[in-house]
């Protein structure tokens, strides 16, 4: 699981977080937390986004229904890699 974060909802953030951790729990349902993530948008802030006080690792993009997202929302690492996987699937095309 991932979560976008925005720069001047930090602390919002957090509180969904937690309540979601807190709902998921009282069905008996446990968030991984060494699976989930933290993607933030455009934004300096580093306060650490945390589950039961473990941190959530920030990452710089990932991968949803197959498109790539990074953390300046644009579509260019996206283009990218399906340039790439058509170039890939074309060089093995056979002649018939």
């Amino acid at each position: 699981m991932t979560w976008p974060s925005y720069p001047k909802r930090n602390k919002q953030m957090q509180e969904k977080t937690t309540s979601v951790a807190a709902a998921s729990a009282a069905i008996g349902l446990n968030i991984d937390k060494g699976k989930s993530k933290v993607l933030r948008y455009n934004t300096a802030c580093t306060n650490p986004i945390t589950i039961d006080g473990e941190d959530l690792e920030d990452v710089k993009t990932f991968t949803y229904l197959g498109s790539i997202i990074d953390e300046h929302g644009g579509s260019d690492a996206d283009l990218k890699a399906r340039i790439g996987k058509a170039r890939t699937a074309c060089l093995q095309l056979k002649n018939i």
